[in-house]
């Protein structure tokens, strides 16, 4: 058989997909889509190519090659010319009226979150695709901007209902006047095969990446984590983070991933002696302007000794001191803004908020106390120490010997090295300070101190021949010393600093393209973490190896512009972040909802989305920050977790909504379990995006109960071949994992009527009955202890008169069964059960160590 980029198979298909006229048609102005028009008004210089006219050859798997052509009759692509070349070109896509849309745009450089509207002047800037609904052919079409040669787009608000298409290079050296493909539509008559077939065929024909069925994950997505940037900010360091491993251990749960995030690189600020680090940093923004200086970990973890934390006298570790030294940087914090807002308003003699701000900084000093240099005359400082008993290497054999099922150790770092980049002349790299300059279409997007620091400090860029080089050398040593993954954060950079390296997208091409081999090379090819990454330049060509990556903003405990409220209502923002921008994220990566604090005031909110989003689940608790009550049912006691087999997406009937400030719409998610599906109802409402502000703010009129429906068919069975035949039941039973009740449901019975309070949620399991001898219904619903229920059932087999089921975990096991047993064998030995005439048919399994939490359950009847 011809491979997929041989021109004998390229000529096949496309004469195969010619066949069929395509859907799209391009006439007297208007985009219309089986004669319906989207778009209309569009300018003459506007162009519409099919997909075969463009794309006639790809490096892609055959069947995924033959798939997008099956299906090209479905899509195609938007180009314009324009007289004068530029490197950066707007033109009207035409306009917009009329008709419902769901799209994502880019709020911060690095974040991206949901939006609808109903007229191209509704969008916001950077948005990344705009999804249409089409009742009047019972479709949803689809329009998504993406990259031509050097340059990448976006779509932007116009006037009059036009929707505008932004394509830039990034670098004024990098320019012309026309385009071929920088736009690409595609119908379906299902709104999830949409995002699926259009990105596949965008895969197909740039090459420039990999979707996510095409890539192994990496095993955490199936684990219980700690992450240490909530619990010590950049405080991190070797006995804080034993200590919280140590307190997770005994409450009964061990994590089985640790990521020690940003604090344990060796970083200093220019002007500072260049080989030694920076001290006493404490929250996000005060590391921001500081650059790489060497690639192994900073002093604090360098002088870690072998064995100390194993010995009876080992360091002694106070949980409030953390807490205290957060505490006394957010003071200098806000005496530092209080500064800035009086020198805004005109106010010249600024001596008394210096004199503050200086005060506050000796008694943070003071609060260190001079531990390092106490301290680090017991371990080994000396950079040329290299010995197996100290540092990183050290610590993570001695974390791995103390606490087992440690499976991975990640650590943090920024894509570009620090947040600052590598300093100059410190490491073997041609490293060049890069002043910052932000793309027109970053000015819709809201104020971000990480943006202003960055700016205000420039990147110290790594020549991008030197790429491979740079990555290699970082993860080369973190693997060697037993670090299997790395959080790579701020990704978002590279596009502030393209100017002289032929723009942002060939910047980021060889970028990603060294990130990916070493990725490749030092970490199995799947063990890396994508955050601050939302911008279609970093999933259109950085994607290739990379398979999973944050899908919403950071957690944030409390509003750091001082909402009191922002402590409930950030937290549905949140959940609206992941769910929308799974939509399309998904179809790379696998999504990653981020940490949460098990003990803040929403964290039951956070952890009932976590147990049916489908990634895995961590948190970043303080230490003696615990509620064990509450991960223990999200999380067993080996550290696993009764994941869902999907990613969790919004239903239908949310797509179009707003289900944040809109006052009337729950955010309802839907999922599959191995032998049933699941849906969550989440009260998000409260807070969102305001358009004139151009930031998220609390919408508290709309902070209260929501009542609305559910029914099976809001779980889309068909996205997975696996759930196709539990959507076909006619009868399903229901358990409502937060009212504790169960019911049974027809498959053509009328919705169920819910109403959610404001910040909590309801999770319901629909699992298929089957109907046995004698009229027998049966249906497995799990361990009602756990908040995904469904999860926990590893296996199930129906026998003529009895049924075998495979169950994880410990605690109170449900089933509903329209009889009584017989009898009921646990592991083999006949034990008690209860049952009663409304269905209920339970009994409680013990956690069994030696059998992995599994337990064998036969019902005979």
């Amino acid at each position: 058989m011809a491979p997929p980029n041989d021109p004998a198979n390229s000529i096949f298909h496309f004469l195969k997909s010619s066949e069929r006229q395509n859907l799209f048609e391009l006439v007297d102005g208007k985009l219309c889509v089986r004669n319906v028009p989207l778009l209309t008004e569009i300018p003459s210089n506007v162009t519409f190519k099919s997909f075969s006219s463009i794309c006639q050859s790809s490096d892609a798997p055959l069947p995924l090659f033959e798939r997008v052509q099956s299906m090209s009759f479905k899509g195609g692509f938007l180009g314009f010319n324009k007289e004068e070349s530029s490197d950066r070109l707007m033109n009207s896509l035409g306009k917009l009226s009329g008709r419902d849309f769901l799209s994502i745009f880019r709020f911060k450089t690095w974040w991206s979150t949901q939006w609808v509207g109903n007229s191209g002047s509704d969008l916001q800037m950077e948005t990344q695709w705009i999804m249409f609904d089409v009742p009047e052919i019972m479709s949803y079409a689809v329009i998504i901007p993406i990259i031509e040669g050097k340059f990448r787009s976006a779509f932007h608000p116009g006037t009059d209902g036009h929707v505008m298409i932004s394509a830039e290079s990034g670098s004024t050296q990098a320019k012309t006047s026309s385009f071929d493909a920088i736009a690409y539509v595609h119908v379906s008559e299902n709104p999830y095969n949409i995002m699926k077939e259009a990105y596949s065929a965008i895969r197909v024909h740039l090459d420039t990446f990999k979707l996510l069925e095409e890539k192994s994950v990496p095993p955490l997505v199936n684990k219980f984590g700690w992450c240490t940037w909530d619990a010590f900010y950049l405080t991190v360091e070797p006995t804080g983070i034993w200590h919280g491993l140590k307190e997770f251990s005994d409450g009964g749960i061990s994590p089985r991933f640790l990521i020690i995030d940003d604090g344990w690189q060796s970083i200093n600020f220019d002007g500072q002696n260049p080989n030694e680090d920076a001290k006493n940093l404490v929250l996000g923004g005060t590391q921001m302007t500081a650059r790489l200086h060497r690639f192994d970990e900073c002093e604090k973890f360098r002088k870690y000794k072998s064995g100390s934390m194993l010995e009876p006298d080992s360091p002694p570790f106070d949980p409030k001191k953390p807490k205290m030294l957060i505490s006394k940087a957010i003071e200098i914090e806000f005496a530092e803004k209080a500064r800035n807002k009086a020198a805004q308003s005109g106010i010249n003699d600024l001596s008394q908020y210096d004199v503050k701000i200086e005060k506050l900084k000796r008694e943070l000093d003071e609060m260190f106390g001079g531990e390092e240099e106490i301290t680090s005359s017991q371990g080994c400082v000396n950079t040329s120490c290299k010995s197996e008993n100290f540092g990183l290497k050290a610590f993570t054999r001695d974390l791995r010997t103390n606490f087992k099922g440690l499976d991975d150790i990640y650590v943090w770092h920024a894509l570009c090295g620090a947040w600052g980049g590598v300093r100059p002349g410190t490491t073997h790299l041609d490293s060049n300070i890069v002043p910052c300059k932000l793309s027109p279409g970053l000015s819709g997007t809201m104020d971000d101190l990480a943006v202003v620091k960055i700016v205000e400090g420039s990147i110290g860029l790594v020549h991008p021949d030197q790429a491979e080089d740079f990555y290699d050398s970082m993860h080369s040593y973190l693997s060697k010393v037993g670090i299997t993954g790395v959080k790579v954060d701020v990704i978002h950079t590279l596009e502030y600093v393209s100017e002289d390296y032929g723009g942002r997208v060939d910047l980021a091409k060889a970028y990603y393209k060294g990130l990916s081999k070493s990725l490749a090379k030092n970490f199995n090819g799947t063990g890396l973490i994508s955050s601050m990454q939302q911008c279609n330049d970093f999933f259109l060509v950085g994607t290739q190896q990379i398979s999973i990556g944050r899908v919403g903003d950071d957690f944030w405990f409390q509003d750091p512009n001082g909402d009191p409220m922002g402590v409930y209502w950030l937290q549905g923002v949140h959940m609206i972040h992941c769910a929308y921008n799974s939509m399309w994220m998904g179809q790379f990566i696998q999504p990653d909802w981020d940490m949460f604090q098990s003990d803040h005031l929403c964290a039951k909110f956070h952890a009932g989305s976590r147990a049916i989003c489908g990634g895995p689940v961590y948190v970043s608790d303080s230490v003696g920050g615990h509620d064990f009550d509450l991960l223990k049912k999200l999380v067993f006691p080996d550290g696993t977790i009764p994941k869902c087999i999907h990613f969790a997406l919004p239903t239908r009937d949310c797509l179009f909504k707003n289900p944040l400030f809109d006052s009337k719409t729950i955010l309802k998610i839907w999922n599959f379990n191995k032998y049933g599906g699941v849906l969550g109802a989440f009260n998000c409402q409260g807070a969102g995006w305001d358009p004139k502000e151009q930031r998220i703010k609390g919408y508290s009129h709309c902070y209260k109960p929501i009542s609305g429906s559910i029914h099976v068919s809001d779980i889309e069975w068909d996205q997975k071949k696996e759930a196709t035949e539990m959507g076909e039941a006619e009868e399903y039973a229901v358990y409502f994992s937060e009212a504790e009740k169960l019911t049974v449901t027809m498959c053509n019975s009328d919705a169920i009527p819910i109403t959610i309070q404001p910040s909590t949620f309801e999770i319901f399991s629909f699992v298929p009955i089957k109907k046995l001898v004698r009229a027998l219904k049966f249906a497995p619903i799990g361990l009602t202890n756990m908040f995904n229920s469904g999860g926990t059932i590893q296996g199930l087999v129906y026998n003529e008169t009895s049924v075998d089921i495979e169950v994880k975990g410990g605690g109170n096991f449900l089933a509903y069964s329209s009889m009584s047993p017989k009898k009921c064998f646990l592991n083999g030995a006949e034990v008690g059960f209860n049952w009663s005439e409304n269905g209920k048919l339970g009994l409680y399994l013990p956690w069994i160590e030696e059998s992995g939490g599994i337990s064998s359950v036969t019902f005979v009847f």
